[in-house]
């Protein structure tokens, strides 16, 4: 999963947002890092919606202009905990692998 489908879908796992609620919440979980323009976020809000991650929750006119409201998915959920257990396996083996070399000892396990 890539990172900024990683972060819109992290954005959805609290209340509903609208598309510019959800780029102020990526740019936040990101600590600034990750800024999506309108285009990329709406074609990934497209993309997700087809795949059943996110949802249209509601739909509301402000000024004039339709303001969609998007929420997460059981099936959104299920594969943002994968994607986190996977991060998070990754990041242990990471770990592992820095405190041995901290102690000299920087074979890999299974691959000696």
């Amino acid at each position: 999963m890539q990172e900024p489908t990683f972060l819109v879908l992290t954005a959805l796992t609290g209340e509903p947002l609208h598309g510019y609620g959800i780029l102020q919440q990526v740019t936040a979980l990101s600590g600034g890092t990750v800024v999506l323009g309108a285009g990329t976020l709406y074609g990934a809000l497209d993309r997700l919606t087809e795949q059943g991650l996110i949802a249209v929750e509601r739909e509301e006119a402000v000024d004039g202009r339709l303001r969609r409201y998007y929420r997460l998915t059981d099936e959104g959920a299920g594969r943002l905990g994968a994607e986190v257990e996977r991060l998070r396996r990754n990041a242990n083996a990471a770990a592992a692998g820095l405190r041995r070399r901290a102690t000299g000892n920087v074979t890999l396990p299974g691959l000696a």
